[in-house]
């Protein structure tokens, strides 16, 4: 990979971006934008931010240029301050979907809002010693409610002025090189896409002719409830989506593949077929890796894909959408793994489609 583009993703990875706080991961993603082929960018009240690489040539007669949008979630799963008590310990509710029983033990930094505490708040979520355990019965895995955070203070008074109820964590475990390929951060979910739609937008503004507008988008609130997307597909409400997002790598132990799918990484990203994926787009999808020599792998998605196509292809009498997916293990914890040549191919992929696109295109059957 780039050495640049490996430099921006780790940083995108290493900023602290919960659902419904990400405007400094929001920076991070602009400053890169910005310098890597833009010709304007913008945001929304909600944080939605958008790059924009004009048509080389302007369509005739002055008509809106056709649009296709390359979109990433900027969010990640977090934990947010719900309860003090007396003692001084904190109780949270999760940001996304959460493992309880995956995270006791863990590091945590928390984004105070209390006038004047300006450094991350730290703390790690309590583990009894085993020693001190019951272990009379059969062994309970804790609800997240049940678990509490220490952040060091000695009664809830020295807490609160710390702490904000509402204030917002995330685990502090960083992004690192298992090997020179494999990658494993906390938030691959799904900074990795937003860091496609940014790659995207730099090798199309490498390219010498374009009839079509690209934009690209890193949406907000993903893993709250698709709400971003559902903001910027009423908003921009481009001619053709392309998502990206991560999905299951199903080569780790005790995963049924009869029942999930079998996909390895390192094989090539993972296109979606079926449901909100637009046949049309599916098949300039495939053709385009095919010309480009990328290997893809299949993905069953006969309903909900549980990413932002799900809301965008809804949009305004439905947009033509199509997703394609980081092929990762481990999913929702603090040690998302992934190949770096199957991250790299998508924004090839999504180039590679833009590449030709003459604005004429009409992304729809003929019955």
């Amino acid at each position: 990979m780039r050495i640049e583009s490996l430099q921006f993703l780790r940083k995108l990875l290493d900023t602290p971006s919960p659902s419904g706080y990400e405007r400094d991961g929001q920076r991070v993603w602009l400053e890169y934008v910005r310098a890597n082929g833009a010709t304007r960018t913008w945001n929304d009240s909600y944080g939605n931010c958008f790059a924009e690489l004009a048509p080389t040539s302007a369509p005739a007669g002055g008509a809106t240029p056709f649009t296709v949008a390359v979109c990433g979630h900027a969010d990640e799963i977090g934990l947010m301050v719900n309860h003090i008590d007396s003692n001084g310990f904190v109780y949270c509710r999760s940001i996304g979907g959460i493992d309880a029983g995956s995270i006791v033990g863990k590091r945590l930094q928390f984004r105070s809002s209390v006038p004047g505490v300006d450094a991350p708040v730290l703390g790690l979520i309590g583990a009894t010693a085993i020693h001190l355990q019951d272990r009379s019965g059969d062994p309970k895995v804790r609800k997240l409610h049940e678990l509490f955070i220490d952040i060091g203070a000695k009664d809830e008074a020295t807490a609160r002025a710390r702490l904000n109820i509402g204030d917002p964590g995330t685990f502090l475990e960083s992004s690192m090189m298992l090997s020179d390929e494999l990658i494993v951060a906390r938030a691959l979910d799904n900074r990795i896409g937003t860091w496609v739609a940014a790659e995207t937008l730099r090798i199309c503004a490498e390219q010498k002719e374009r009839k079509v507008r690209v934009v690209a988008v890193s949406t907000v609130q993903e893993e709250v409830g698709l709400h971003g997307a559902q903001m910027i597909a009423t908003s921009l409400h481009p001619d053709v989506a392309l998502v990206t997002d991560v999905g299951h790598a199903t080569d780790s132990p005790g995963i049924t593949h009869a029942q999930h799918g079998h996909f390895k990484m390192g094989a090539g990203p993972k296109v979606a077929v079926g449901g909100a994926m637009q046949p049309e787009v599916v098949a300039r999808l495939m053709a385009t890796a095919e010309r480009l020599s990328i290997p893809m792998q299949r993905g069953a998605t006969p309903g909900s894909s549980g990413t932002d196509t799900d809301s965008i292809f809804l949009a305004g009498g439905g947009i033509p959408s199509g997703l394609v997916s980081f092929p990762i293990r481990y999913m929702h914890t603090t040690v998302e793994m992934g190949h770096l040549r199957d991250l790299e191919q998508i924004p090839q992929v999504f180039a590679g489609f833009c590449e030709g696109l003459t604005g004429a295109e009409k992304f729809a059957p003929t019955l």
